[in-house]
């Protein structure tokens, strides 16, 4: 698919699935926006790989869960590219790994601003600036199987993922006669820096017997799913959460 002249938003997109989704597009012709948090160096690499697929980056820094980092990060890669988003996707998360009657109230906060209220933010601003400027768009929140099916000690991520797939869902009604498709991916075990950081036993004896095809998935997989949302073949599909998962379940 050409996307000459288009470009998309990444949030927390310099590391794991996020970082895979923004080259992933660039390689297939778009230019990026890719907000993050913390610079360890992850920033400039993207920017330059980005740049070695012949497309444009802005990479700067932004908190997806506070409303003026928002507006400013839209605004900025606005005036750089000079048109609205095409697309946005949602991916800038974060999590605990707590029982409910130990998880700390900040945490707790930290959690659904990022996820929930950062997903509520973007698409907010994303919505605005593809309606004023009267074009199509479309928006891609990556979820997890956390929203979908209980998991334990993660019932803050877990909240706040299901929120995210309420949000795509009731945004998918709202915009659908606007132009703008509204979709969620949710990925399950991916090997993500987070996920090899759990011990190799752990995963040998205890998360890969769970997933029917036998391994972890690769963020590319995940990158590929987004690739085919924003592309004009799914122009017909909104509303919709597709799961990547390797058949670990069925919902």
């Amino acid at each position: 698919m050409g996307a000459k002249g288009r470009w998309a938003v990444v949030t927390g997109g310099v590391t794991g699935i996020g970082r895979e989704i923004a080259l992933t597009l660039a390689r297939r012709g778009w230019d990026v926006a890719v907000s993050y948090i913390e610079d360890d160096g992850g920033p400039a690499r993207l920017a330059d790989e980005v740049a070695a697929a012949g497309r444009e980056a802005h990479v700067a820094p932004c908190d997806a869960g506070i409303a003026d980092d928002v507006e400013a990060f839209f605004d900025a890669a606005q005036r750089r590219f000079g048109r609205a988003p095409d697309v946005l996707v949602n991916n800038a998360g974060v999590q605990t790994w707590s029982p409910m009657l130990a998880l700390r109230e900040p945490d707790w906060d930290r959690v659904i601003r990022t996820n929930l209220k950062g997903c509520f933010l973007n698409m907010k601003k994303a919505a605005r600036l593809m309606i004023a400027a009267k074009q199509a768009g479309t928006i891609v929140n990556i979820g997890s199987g956390c929203g979908k099916i209980p998991f334990p000690n993660l019932v803050d991520y877990s909240a706040s993922k299901a929120g995210d797939i309420g949000f795509t869902k009731s945004l998918a009604q709202e915009n659908a006669r606007k132009g703008i498709t509204v979709n969620a991916v949710c990925p399950g075990y991916i090997a993500t820096e987070m996920v090899m950081a759990v011990p190799k036993e752990v995963l040998e004896k205890s998360v890969i017997p769970q997933i029917p095809v036998g391994r972890l998935g690769q963020p590319e997989e995940v990158a590929r799913c987004v690739v085919f949302l924003v592309s004009d073949q799914a122009g017909f599909i909104t509303g919709s959460v597709l799961t990547a998962n390797g058949g670990q379940y069925m919902i």
